[in-house]
């Protein structure tokens, strides 16, 4: 499985991107896929998860009613439209897949596949 994240990009506060994650290879609808970001100097934190098979969908709380993660069939691709968007979402966002859990799961060690990457940065 190989997962290529797009859509970062430079923003001011207040803006919007929409991020993409593009799946190839044996990847199931069923699968949990998620988006993390690691800010400058920290950790990878969960911002999203989506489970295809519990439909379900959970978001850290720093980024609730603020971003919507989704998934189209159709095209193999995860997104996570981020809306009202602060500095302090400055980040590398990584997709993920293939989780070793059938609802959402905010652990990084249960997923398998990981994107490369993508820089989103909010100016003040």
């Amino acid at each position: 499985v190989q997962l290529q994240a797009s859509g970062g990009g430079l923003v001011q506060a207040g803006g919007s991107l929409r991020l993409s994650c593009a799946a190839s290879g044996r990847t199931s609808s069923s699968d949990t896929m998620g988006w993390f970001r690691q800010p400058p100097g920290k950790e990878r934190e969960i911002v999203a998860s989506f489970s295809g098979y519990t439909r379900s969908t959970y978001y850290t709380n720093s980024v609730k009613g603020r971003f919507t993660i989704s998934r189209d069939n159709a095209k193999n691709t995860l997104y996570l439209q981020m809306n009202s968007l602060k500095p302090e979402d400055t980040a590398v966002y990584y997709c993920a897949a293939s989780a070793l859990s059938a609802g959402t799961t905010t652990r990084a060690d249960r997923y398998r596949y990981w994107g490369q990457g993508t820089q989103v940065t909010v100016s003040s």
